[in-house]
Order: C-alpha cells, then structure tokens, then sequence
C-alpha cells in the first residue's frame, strides 16, 4: 500500500503514467527527476504520510523502492 501510494505520488510530480514508476526505477537516470523534481516528490510523501525525512537520508534515496524503504525506518 504505501508503495502504491508513493508511485502515485512521484507519476503525479513527474507527469509520468503510474504503470512506468515501478520500484526498480532510479529518480535521476530512469524517471528523469531532477533535484526540484526530487525535493517535490520528498515534500509530498512528507504530507501524505505526517512523517519528516531528515536530509542526510536523502542521499541514501536512488530508486523508488528506496523511498518506500525510508519511510519504514521514519515511519
């Protein structure tokens, strides 16, 4: 669910179908997301889930799996 949730999230901020965010994708190379893109996406799941991610896990955060997994450790 929450994975469904953040695919929905960054198709939306990246004008992208849902179908082409799939967990494997890297924000930068695969998705084209730059760091506005990326800042966008973080802020969004932020409200969506009434969690804050601190900025040194950010750089941990490549694919969009790896954003699903940072929201468990902050979660």
């Amino acid at each position: 669910m929450e994975l469904e949730k953040i695919r929905e999230i960054v198709a939306r901020v990246l004008n992208l179908d849902v179908e082409d965010v799939t967990p494997e994708k890297a924000f930068g190379e695969d998705l084209d997301a730059d760091s506005l893109d990326i800042a966008e996406i973080v802020i969004a799941i932020e409200d969506e889930f009434g969690i804050t991610v601190p900025d040194d896990a950010l750089e941990k955060v490549v694919t969009v799996q790896d954003a699903c997994d940072l929201l468990k450790t902050v979660h």
